[in-house]
C-alpha cells in the first residue's frame, strides 16, 4: 500500500514539473514576443528597397513593434527589415556627405587678390567630385562686390570674414564715411582734392545726424578702431591711410572746438 501511493505521488510530482516546465516555457516565449527585434542604432535592410539605414526609434503600436529608420517621418514594420548581417540580397549603395559652410548669406569678406575691396555672399554651392581613385567636395561661393555689385566666385580658402550678416551693413555705414584715398589712376592733386571735398560732405552728414561734438568724436573713434582693425588684419596701405585721414579730422574737429571756446 505505501509502494502504490508512493508511486502515485511520484507521477504526480512528474505531471506536476512538466506542466510547470510548459508554462515557464509559454512565458519565456511570450515574454520574447514583446521585446523588439531590432533595437535603436541596429544596422538594417529595408528589403522592399534594398536600402541600408540605423534603426533611430522603436514604437510599440497596437500590439506591434514599428521602428524608425534615419529619422525618417515614415515608420516600418519587423517583416519589412533584415539585419544587415543577415541579408542576402543586393543594397542600393547611398553616400551620405555632411558638409560645413563656413560662411553664410550676407556675411562680409575679403577675397584674395581684390586688395581691400569687401564682397557680400549671395549664394553657395558644393561641387562634389568622384573618381575611381580620389574623392573630394569643393564649396564655391557666389559674391557681389560692395563697391559696384560685381559678380564674383571664389573658394573658402580664398576668403576672410570681415563681419557676420548680422553686422555687415552697419559695418558699411560706418565705413562709408571714409573714402578710400590714392586712387592710383587719377593724380595726387586730384586725389587730394576729391579726398577734402569727401570729407566736408562726410562731416556734414554726419553732423546733421549727431548734432553734438561728442557723437561725432565717438562715431570718428569708431571708424578709426574698425580700419585699424582691418590693417592689423591685412595690411593694406589704404587701410593705413584711412587711419591717418581720421586722425587729423579728430584733430581738425579737436582744434576748431579750441578756437570756438576763446
Amino acid at each position: 500500500m505505501f509502494l502504490i501511493i508512493s508511486d502515485l505521488l511520484k507521477f504526480a510530482y512528474t505531471i506536476l514539473m512538466n506542466h510547470s516546465r510548459r508554462i515557464i516555457e509559454r512565458m519565456e516565449e511570450m515574454d520574447k514576443q514583446k521585446k523588439p527585434k531590432y533595437k535603436i542604432g541596429d544596422t538594417v535592410v529595408i528589403t522592399m528597397y534594398g536600402t541600408v539605414g540605423k534603426v533611430t526609434d522603436v514604437k510599440y503600436l497596437s500590439g506591434v513593434y514599428v521602428y524608425e529608420i534615419n529619422n525618417s517621418e515614415g515608420l516600418y514594420m519587423e517583416s519589412s527589415l533584415q539585419l544587415i548581417s543577415e541579408y542576402e540580397g543586393e543594397l542600393d549603395e547611398k553616400e551620405q556627405i555632411d558638409i560645413e559652410y563656413m560662411y553664410f548669406f550676407g556675411d562680409l569678406v575679403h577675397v584674395t587678390g581684390y586688395g581691400a575691396d569687401l564682397f557680400k555672399v549671395v549664394g553657395f554651392r558644393t561641387e562634389i567630385w568622384r573618381y575611381k581613385d580620389n574623392a573630394w567636395e569643393d564649396v564655391i561661393y557666389e559674391l557681389s562686390r560692395v563697391s559696384d555689385g560685381e559678380w564674383l566666385e571664389a573658394g573658402e580658402e580664398e576668403l576672410t570674414l570681415v563681419a557676420d550678416a548680422d553686422s555687415a551693413d552697419k559695418f558699411i555705414e560706418k565705413l562709408g564715411l571714409l573714402s578710400y584715398v590714392n586712387n592710383p589712376h587719377e593724380p595726387p592733386a586730384l586725389k587730394e582734392t576729391e579726398t577734402k571735398n569727401w570729407f566736408r560732405k562726410a562731416e556734414k552728414e554726419l553732423l546733421k545726424r549727431k548734432y553734438e561734438r561728442k557723437e561725432l568724436i565717438d562715431s570718428l573713434l569708431d571708424i578709426y578702431n574698425d580700419y585699424r582693425h582691418l590693417y592689423e588684419m591685412f595690411h593694406d596701405k589704404e587701410y593705413e591711410k584711412a587711419m591717418r585721414v581720421v586722425i587729423r579730422k579728430l584733430r581738425m574737429i579737436v582744434n576748431n572746438d579750441g578756437k570756438s571756446s576763446n
